[in-house]
């Protein structure tokens, strides 16, 4: 896998953010890359860190690729203990050498598939990507149903995506539009042609988490997971939606792993452990995350999902492929759509 140009591409995105870590690393007890506290709740899960661990962890507002750079840059001397990003990241900073074996307690509720077999990576929780959208800010538009909606000039200047070539959310959005669309891993030219329909709708392209700018209508329909509108949904009271789109979607693994030569190893596996108790992982069942434990989530949380009928359209891909080809895929809409 040719990670150095990921890392190119990336660069080439945007400059790497060392947001609220690099303040704060003297007094951590440990460091996590891409905690950020309005993305899956990380805020309540750094909070029961705290207070179930005693361990102080700072947040950090980095996205998934940003994350593997800086394990690049620092390969020679870490700063970071744990790591937290898109499985197909997970996948390339072992590929790169960067995070070592851990398994965590309860190591063998995590299914195959889900896990590197030697606890280089594992799955902590999934989402399903779709489409968040903020009602009261279209401006008396209907609610999109589908991908190819979005190409209609009513959702002119409403329609947001994290950037696939830096945002691991991004890239996933651009896999399940593309296969959507009909294509494959091995053949992204249907994403590509969506993206540059798109870009004729002036859409917004941000590099970070964008939560906030949903709920303030600033971005009325963002790419992005189910438990992130569920969260403005139940949490925060806003008029918002999750919308399984009508050509499909897919379901996405998030993963953690152990830094290589990490300066407070032992903090980072209490971490990891505690992360994949039943406390760490009821975290993200009340967040409305789908916990990689499945008897974690509770029957109240399970409650505020769609129908089981509307997830039958999101469904799992070849994510070691996924990780594959993604520098490829990054580099063309690096050249071809921006």
């Amino acid at each position: 896998m040719k990670i150095h140009k990921l890392k190119s591409a990336i660069i080439g995105a945007g400059t790497l953010l060392m947001t609220g870590v690099a303040g704060s690393a003297g007094a951590a007890d440990a460091i996590c890359y891409n905690c950020p506290p309005q993305w899956a709740d990380w805020a309540s899960q750094l909070a029961a860190i705290k207070e179930n661990l005693g361990l102080e962890v700072p947040h950090d507002n980095k996205n998934s690729g940003q994350t593997l750079s800086q394990l690049l840059a620092e390969r020679d001397n870490p700063v970071a203990d744990v790591a937290y990003y898109g499985v197909s990241f997970g996948i390339a900073a072992k590929n790169e050498g960067v995070v070592e074996a851990y398994k965590p307690e309860h190591w063998d509720d995590i299914p195959e598939g889900l896990k590197d077999p030697d606890g280089s990576w594992f799955t902590i929780h999934s989402g399903a990507l779709g489409l968040f959208v903020n009602v009261d800010a279209l401006g008396g538009a209907p609610v999109p149903t589908s991908w190819k909606d979005l190409l209609k000039p009513e959702y002119k200047g409403m329609v947001g995506y994290l950037d696939p070539s830096s945002a691991f959310v991004g890239y996933a959005g651009a896999v399940a539009v593309n296969r959507a669309m009909g294509g494959t891993l091995d053949d992204f030219t249907p994403a590509i042609e969506y993206f540059k329909a798109l870009a004729e709708n002036d859409p917004i392209v941000p590099k970070q988490t964008s939560y906030a700018r949903v709920l303030s209508g600033e971005i009325p329909i963002l790419f992005d997971y189910d438990f992130n509108a569920y969260r403005g949904k139940y949490k925060d009271g806003a008029n918002v939606e999750f919308v399984i789109p009508a050509e499909g979607t897919v379901i996405v693994p998030y993963v953690m792993s152990l830094v290589k030569n990490a300066p407070h190893p032992d903090q980072g596996k209490q971490i990891l452990d505690f992360i994949m108790s039943d406390t760490g992982q009821a975290v993200w069942a009340n967040a409305f995350l789908r916990p990689v434990r499945a008897s974690a989530m509770s029957e109240e949380a399970q409650s505020k999902f769609l129908p089981a009928s509307e997830y039958e359209r999101a469904q799992p891909v070849d994510y070691g492929r996924m990780a594959e080809v993604q520098s490829a895929f990054g580099e063309r809409y690096l050249n071809e759509v921006r």
